[in-house]
């Protein structure tokens, strides 16, 4: 038998209230209660004499003749009504009855009144009965539980009691005879009520006795429980779906249905997803994604020691990407196809060449590597030459892309008609950006495209290279500045077509087009743009300028259709005294954002602005945490925000501030945790570099929706910026790259093992006072998915590192002199 446990509470409104006996009344007046006289079973003068209402028909024996008395007796029949004579009868039947015994016109008034008003015994009275009752019983002895579950249980001890006392014959029944026999007992201030009321208000199923849950309905013992393989409840929803999660709370007199996320109730807010609770108290998501996972908890309302979690698992069909999509190749060379999938839960990998399985196991030729998410072919041959599709499934879903491979002579002259592609660009805002299989290199000379694989300088866009648009220089000398040097603060990469780089003491930005490999344009904005942001889903360019050097003037500038072919122009929207701003990223499973965060100056607050209509959605106060947010990080796993918090009372940095992006509200510190958050890619890892206690903390992000502490790993030094880079061992695994601040060490560490390494000697990064931009002063910039390089910068020079090879790491190194390819001993 499954164990239930039960639990008891004590409420003080009544069980029946007026709008109840209202409803039960209107229901029953029209029913007919008289019992048929039995006396004339043949029919005979009865059958043609008619009574009326209260009265019956019987033969007189003397003469056998019809006559109409009143009613002997109703049937046995709990309908309340009022009489017009201010008193309460049991059913229809006994006001008319009573009408004929005592002569006079009785009828049933079509009112309330006779409950409360008169010599009836109204809900008043009727409930001073119960509470002298209760009051006659011996006290339990005190339980030592906490107050609420302590007070239920000791009225439903003296209601167990007292109904213990009146079940004489104990069959577990409460009838008229055992309630009449105690009636004496009760003190004359009373009478108006009587022991038999107790079956008039509260025998709800009308069979004559009250049992004893109906017992505990009459004196407001309210009854829940909860059975023990409920307490935790776990659904697995497909995302794009509808979820309904029932609370399993039972009991008589049960209270709304509370629900709670992160410990915020979520019943009285105006939520766009979560914006139905049923009757039966059952929460309603419309519309699931990856930011409802997590747990959510039910209780009834006020009595919250009772509760039920319902852990909510999202599940993602994969996405896929494969690179490159196309390849041409020499016989005897290597080749290798790599396939990257997104999914909830990890898709599992599978090769198709040409529509056929591919056995890997049993051909040296093949090797599959990291679970799948590569395919090397050793030594290609002609027979190689083939469409291969990669296919990703899981529990949701599948799907599916191919990666075509062309193996015939001289095939580096048909390289330059193939198509690269690659996804999740990042940039670093002082010397380089990710762009396909390539790094832009913002230097004082210009802009460099650099082939990191064979270390190759495929474009050089010098500072007196012109703009396209304008005829203009692309690093103008400034007056009284000598030399000519660029001066740029940030860029970043718009779908593949464009690199919009800022230029802030020329108070614009220029568009690189990457195919022409020339600047086509620059964009004026407002004094010193230093930050830019691309917008994906809404393909924008966010930009914020400070007016000059000292902040004064800031603003928040958004460029519309950033990749669309034509003239651009900056867009100045209603924000002032910004200090900066975050959009959450986009990845395979997440391609549309709506919100962006703006943090005013010394303001302890966000303020969520919409994406496409630049209007501020809300504000939500850190006030109550003295919290001024410095920067923030996401996950999509769960809907968390890591907040960045500087104090407004105190020296020492607090800790970051977690914030459920479902319901906008503070869910609380995170820990113990200070620094600037990093999130992984696929929303899995928090890496925060902790500079009071010089740490790399890594939490981790489940399947779902639970933040949890993993490890804490010695970083070498104050870490200046951090860079997320695939596995190369495991699929859906990173490794995370830090940079150094002062020194010139680099910290590679693998996040599923936490095993680290230290590259050394990469020169001393530039100093901070001669980074003036904000940020880091030593930025690592990772090349997406597929790559295995890197690019950090030293005061003098770009390194380029192979990570996939930390023992003996090649480095590429370029400086004013040239472009050098080093190795070296980590």
């Amino acid at each position: 038998m499954r164990s239930t446990a039960n639990h008891w509470v004590t409420t003080t409104s009544p069980m029946m209230n007026s709008q109840t006996l209202v409803g039960t009344l209107s229901k029953t007046l029209s029913l007919p209660l008289s019992l048929p006289a039995p006396s004339d079973p043949d029919g005979g003068p009865c059958r043609r004499t008619y009574c009326g209402r209260g009265r019956q028909c019987v033969l007189m024996p003397e003469t056998g003749r019809a006559e109409c008395v009143c009613q002997e007796k109703c049937r046995p029949s709990f309908v309340p009504v009022c009489g017009s004579d201010g008193r309460f009868y049991e059913n229809h039947c006994e006001v008319y009855r009573t009408a004929c015994l005592q002569r006079r016109r009785i009828y049933v008034v079509h009112s309330k009144d006779c409950f409360f008003k008169g010599n009836a015994c109204t809900m008043s009275e009727y409930n001073k009965l119960k509470s002298t009752l209760l009051e006659m019983q011996p006290a339990a002895p005190p339980s030592g539980q906490r107050g609420r579950q302590r007070d239920m249980e000791a009225k439903r001890a003296l209601v167990d009691t007292m109904f213990k006392y009146l079940d004489a014959d104990g069959d577990g029944r409460l009838v008229g005879g055992e309630l009449e026999k105690v009636g004496d007992h009760v003190e004359d201030g009373l009478l108006e009520c009587t022991m038999q009321d107790l079956l008039r208000y509260d025998d709800y199923n009308n069979d004559g006795h009250l049992s004893l849950h109906e017992f505990y309905t009459a004196f407001q013992v309210v009854q829940l429980s909860l059975a023990e393989d409920q307490s935790i409840s776990v659904s697995t929803v497909t995302v794009g779906l509808s979820a309904v999660l029932t609370c399993a709370i039972q009991g008589t007199l049960r209270p709304p249905i509370i629900w709670k996320r992160n410990g915020i109730v979520l019943n009285f807010l105006d939520l766009e997803d979560i914006n139905d609770f049923g009757d039966d108290g059952s929460l309603y998501i419309t519309k699931v994604t990856t930011i409802h996972m997590g747990n959510y908890s039910c209780h009834a309302y006020g009595y919250e020691y009772l509760h039920q979690t319902h852990v909510l698992q999202v599940n993602v069909p994969p996405v896929i990407l494969v690179y490159p999509e196309t390849q041409a190749q020499e016989p005897g060379v290597s080749a290798s196809l790599h396939c990257h999938a997104d999914g909830i839960p990890n898709p599992k990998l599978v090769w198709l060449k040409n529509g056929m399985d591919l056995l890997p196991r049993s051909s040296k030729q093949l090797s599959l590597i990291a679970n799948g998410s590569e395919l090397l072919i050793g030594s290609v041959r002609y027979e190689d030459t083939g469409a291969y599709t990669c296919i990703a499934k899981n529990e949701a879903g599948v799907d599916e892309d191919i990666s075509s491979l062309f193996v015939e002579d001289s095939a580096k002259k048909t390289l330059a008609n193939i198509l690269w592609r690659e996804e999740g660009i990042h940039y670093t805002p002082s010397k380089g950006l990710s762009v396909g299989n390539m790094f832009y290199v913002f230097s004082d000379e210009g802009v460099t495209a650099l082939q990191p694989g064979e270390c190759e300088i495929r474009r050089h866009m010098k500072r007196s290279e012109r703009i396209v648009a304008t005829y203009e220089e692309m690093c103008p000398k400034g007056e009284g500045v000598s030399p000519q040097r660029c001066v740029w603060s940030s860029a970043v990469n718009v779908r593949d077509k464009y690199v919009y780089a800022s230029q802030p003491l020329q108070s614009r930005l220029l568009v690189v087009d990457i195919q022409a490999q020339k600047v086509v344009q620059a964009v004026t904005t407002d004094p010193f743009p230093v930050k830019m942001l691309y917008d994906k889903s809404h393909d924008q360019v966010w930009v914020l300028t400070w007016g000059d050097m000292d902040r004064t003037h800031p603003t928040l500038q958004v460029i519309p259709q950033a990749s669309v072919g034509e003239v651009h122009h900056a867009i100045r929207t209603t924000f002032q005294r910004v200090n900066d701003f975050f959009i959450p990223p986009t990845n395979l499973i997440i391609t549309h954002v709506r919100f962006a965060f703006v943090f005013l100056k010394d303001e302890p607050a966000l303020h969520k602005i919409d994406l496409e209509t630049f209007h501020r959605v809300k504000t939500i106060s850190l006030r109550n945490h003295s919290c001024v947010p410095v920067s923030m990080a996401y996950t999509h796993l769960g809907g968390f925000f890591f907040v960045r918090c500087q104090s407004e009372r105190r020296p020492r940095a607090p800790p970051q501030l977690l914030i459920d992006s479902v319901t906008d509200a503070v869910v609380g510190p995170n820990l113990d945790v200070a620094g600037q958050p990093f999130v992984s890619p696929d929303g899995r890892y928090v890496v925060t570099p902790d500079p009071r206690r010089s740490k790399l903390v890594v939490q981790t992000v489940s399947f779902r929706g639970e933040l949890g502490l993993s490890r804490e790993l010695d970083q070498p030094a104050a870490v200046s910026d951090l860079a997320f880079q695939p596995s190369f061992a495991e699929s859906n695994q990173h490794a995370v790259v830090a940079t150094s601040g002062s020194g010139a060490d680099l910290l590679f560490a693998d996040l599923s093992s936490g095993r680290t390494e230290v590259l050394r000697g990469l020169k001393e990064p530039l100093p901070p006072r001669a980074w003036p931009w904000g940020g880091p002063n030593r930025v690592v910039v990772s090349s997406g998915p597929f790559g295995q390089y890197l690019v950090t910068p030293s005061a003098e020079s770009l390194f380029v590192l192979d990570g996939k090879q930390r023992t003996h790491t090649a480095r590429c190194q370029t400086s004013r002199e040239g472009t050098q390819c080093l190795g070296r001993r980590a």
